[in-house]
């Protein structure tokens, strides 16, 4: 009898694992995908935890610490914003103005009480209003790599050329628009329960694992 094809999740967990043979506790796997997002990640709650970046807020020391979250991305190994996007961002933050309306954005994104589609959407806006010279700073990398720093076990880190194919090596309908938008990000969001529900026995973490297995399937890296 004739084998059916494998499934787009079945596809997509071949690569890694011949990639990654011991999955997401590999020791290749941990040293090149895995550590320094971690390491990022404890670097920003050391830096920023929610009552520190509350109490820059109430200071109304914002330029403190925009200072601090951008110190934090640029100490990543693997820089997650292109250099535009840190210039641009690097602009946007030297007026007084710009400085507040990251921090506070920020702090309303990850840590306020409003549902997530109406803090996701509020922080688009927010980025979308920073000051502006010559490069725009509303892209996916900017909106999303913060909340991937700050809380992964929530958030997911989004580079749209990569995790569009991704989204279509493994069978997914990511809904996908250049402006960030909370309906293109709750598909991310759903992809990456899929990832962790589907390759369950891979033992996923968090969402840097399930950020880690699409990267694999999208990245040129892995071509």
């Amino acid at each position: 009898m004739k084998r059916a094809p494998a499934s787009g999740p079945e596809r997509c967990r071949r690569k890694f694992l011949s990639i990654f043979p011991g999955g997401f506790r590999d020791e290749d796997y941990v040293a090149l995908e895995r550590e320094y997002k971690v390491e990022a990640h404890e670097r920003w709650a050391e830096a920023l935890p929610q009552p520190r970046l509350r109490e820059f807020i109430r200071s109304r020391e914002f330029a403190e610490a925009a200072a601090l979250a951008v110190r934090v991305e640029q100490r990543t190994r693997h820089s997650m914003l292109f250099s535009f996007e840190k210039m641009a961002l690097r602009d946007a933050l030297k007026s007084a103005a710009g400085a507040r309306t990251f921090t506070e954005g920020l702090y309303e994104f990850l840590h306020g009480t409003a549902a997530l589609p109406k803090r996701f959407e509020a922080w688009v806006e927010a980025v979308e209003s920073l000051p502006r010279r010559q490069t725009r700073v509303l892209t996916w990398p900017m909106v999303t790599v913060w909340g991937f720093l700050a809380q992964p076990e929530a958030h997911i880190f989004m580079k749209p050329n990569t995790m569009k194919v991704a989204a279509g090596k493994y069978g997914h309908d990511l809904r996908y628009k250049s402006r960030p938008n909370w309906d293109t990000y709750e598909s991310l969001l759903a992809l990456a329960a899929r990832v962790k529900r589907e390759q369950k026995d891979l033992k996923p973490r968090d969402m840097i694992d399930a950020q880690s297995f699409l990267w694999v399937q999208g990245s040129d890296e892995y071509a």
